[in-house]
């Protein structure tokens, strides 16, 4: 397979609502598209997950776009891939910049699906042709009008709820809601807000049966959520922590979490996503697919990741109309009853909404082998 274009679509959509985590409130979403064509005409997407500013990441639109542009592209240029596991050996030497790393390796894996005539689910090895999903609440400031907002989503049928606290907006918050919802599953998600001073606090949480709390401590830590975990009867779910199989590893043995969220933007790509997907399935440690606010394009890519056996608790892949008035796939990515239906056309399984797509552009870069980037602003 050889990549003979690649196009870079700086992308600006509005989010329906305003979405609050610890790190801070935001609604406009700028983010990156990248379509890779081979020589023989078939096209793959892959999605950018970074951020605007580096509040999850240090990882932003602006250096995965320089990563890509600079460094990805040229590699993917150079090289006949037979495979899309073969991607993340070719980045291998450059350290870090996941994100950037990801974006390419996805649209690789769509393309190869495509050629290949399999859906991007057969292509990873997926068994599934549903998946459950749950749903992700910011912070709300009233209490009132966050019950109201779970109560609207339970109904839905969604599977599990995921709320996200803070360091006074937490025990009491999850009080509330468990004495509303004394049986919905439910976690809560930190986003590394508590340090291990906090252990006092977190120990409430054990009060309300929740499946687990994600990240309660530092990003990049995984020796005092060693600490942490004996003195919680909740398990703790790793997201920041995890960046590749080794990050997974060492903090399985630690014992510093019973649980993984596997992000494919924050790991690297699927490749490294199935890794750990599988380690895990080894060490009998749950995995789940968590969200970053995709469009439907990552979204695809998160659906099809979930169709692997491991990935048995509910993720974070909601449908397209929860964040958007109108997505850039088509259809839209519909919930029915807390469950996906797994796509059954080739790669993503999606079509692009190319209107949308062309009125959510801002800019287009556009690569080819052997010539020189070309740009559009619109």
């Amino acid at each position: 397979m050889k990549i003979t274009e690649i196009r870079i679509r700086k992308m600006k959509m509005m989010m329906k609502k305003p979405f609050t985590t610890s790190f801070g409130t935001f609604q406009e979403k700028d983010f990156l598209l990248l379509e890779a064509k081979d020589e023989l005409g078939n096209s793959g997407w892959g999605e950018s997950v970074a951020f605007h500013s580096p509040w999850y990441s240090e990882e932003t639109l602006e250096t995965n776009m320089h990563m890509i542009r600079d460094f990805l592209v040229p590699i993917v240029f150079e090289n006949d891939i037979r495979h899309p596991d073969e991607v993340s050996e070719l980045f291998s030497h450059l350290r870090k910049n996941n994100m950037a790393k990801s974006t390419v390796e996805g649209a690789i894996w769509d393309l190869y699906a495509k050629r290949n005539k399999m859906t991007l689910a057969e292509a990873l090895g997926g068994t599934r042709n549903k998946i459950e999903v749950g749903i992700s609440i910011g912070i709300h400031e009233d209490v009132n009008e966050l019950i109201d907002t779970v109560a609207g989503f339970v109904e839905e049928g969604y599977k599990r709820i995921k709320v996200k606290i803070k360091p006074g907006y937490d025990v009491n918050v999850m009080r509330e809601l468990r004495a509303k919802f004394p049986d919905v599953p439910m976690m809560a998600d930190a986003n590394s807000a508590y340090r291990l001073k906090d252990i006092d606090l977190l120990k409430q949480l054990d009060e309300f049966n929740l499946t687990m709390i994600e990240q309660p401590l530092a990003s990049d830590d995984i020796i005092d959520h060693a600490k942490l975990q004996p003195e919680l009867v909740t398990p703790i779910c790793l997201d920041e922590s995890i960046h590749s199989l080794e990050d997974t590893r060492k903090a399985v043995e630690l014992g510093s979490t019973k649980i993984i969220n596997i992000k494919i933007g924050r790991v690297g790509g699927l490749t490294e996503a199935k890794k750990i997907h599988d380690y895990c399935m080894e060490q009998g440690i749950p995995v789940w697919c968590g969200g970053m606010l995709e469009s439907g394009i990552g979204r695809a890519h998160n659906i099809a990741l979930t169709t692997l056996p491991n990935f048995i608790l509910p993720g974070d892949t909601a449908g397209s109309s929860r964040y958007w008035e109108e997505d850039v796939i088509s259809p839209e990515v519909i919930v029915e009853d807390g469950y996906i239906t797994v796509p059954e056309a080739y790669g993503i399984g999606y079509a692009i909404n190319q209107k949308a797509m062309d009125k959510f552009t801002v800019e287009e870069l556009i690569f080819k082998t052997q010539q020189t980037a070309a740009g559009t602003g619109q």
